[in-house]
């Protein structure tokens, strides 16, 4: 059977017509730029007056510097219990006193004159314990939303950097640092056989 002229053209009208309500709309909102990723505020770097009392009344640098560790771990726990519930504000506040904590050490120990074992001591034991809180601080981020991730990156940062000082205090100022050699010709490095 066949149609007439005006029933074809009215139904190929109708057909267009539908098509273009249809691509209109992507093709508007694929020319309108992608809004960029929204990214959280930074967590507060806080230490509550309660730790800060805490860690005043330390007897001595080695007590301050476990003490703080052990808040410092306290928060970490924290902020890995709130990924996993997916209260990423919260974790991102513990997250913060962490990292305020940590950084609170590193000054700390720039205050302690002595150069001998005992700082180095220190530093080893705040080493060994930011070694530790690498992997947790990677599982964080990979359970958190990007918008957080990114500060979590950053205190993982704070975390390598932070070793990275604490290993470099072993060796002081004492310690020279080799320069690579920089062979500008194969035979530089092969010695001519001793002369009888």
């Amino acid at each position: 059977m066949r149609l007439p002229g005006i029933q074809v053209l009215s139904l190929r009208t109708t057909l267009m017509l539908a098509l273009i309500s249809v691509l209109c709309p992507l093709a508007q909102s694929a020319q309108e730029p992608r809004p960029q990723e929204q990214v959280a505020p930074p967590p507060l770097k806080i230490v509550t007056r309660a730790e800060r009392h805490q860690l005043d009344a330390a007897k001595d640098e080695k007590n301050r510097i476990k003490l703080t560790i052990e808040l410092a771990e306290a928060h970490l726990a924290n902020a890995e219990h709130k990924t996993a519930e997916q209260q990423y504000d919260a974790a991102a506040a513990e997250a913060g006193m962490y990292w305020a904590l940590i950084e609170d050490a590193f000054s700390f120990m720039k205050t302690i004159d002595r150069e001998n074992n005992k700082k180095r001591d220190l530093y080893k034991r705040l080493e060994l314990s930011l070694r530790a809180h690498g992997p947790r601080l990677s599982a964080i981020r990979r359970g958190t939303p990007a918008e957080y991730a990114i500060w979590i990156k950053e205190i993982e940062d704070l975390a390598r950097n932070g070793r990275t000082e604490a290993l470099n205090s072993f060796y002081g100022h004492t310690v020279l640092r080799e320069t690579p050699l920089k062979p500008t010709d194969a035979r530089d490095l092969v010695k001519p056989p001793p002369k009888n």
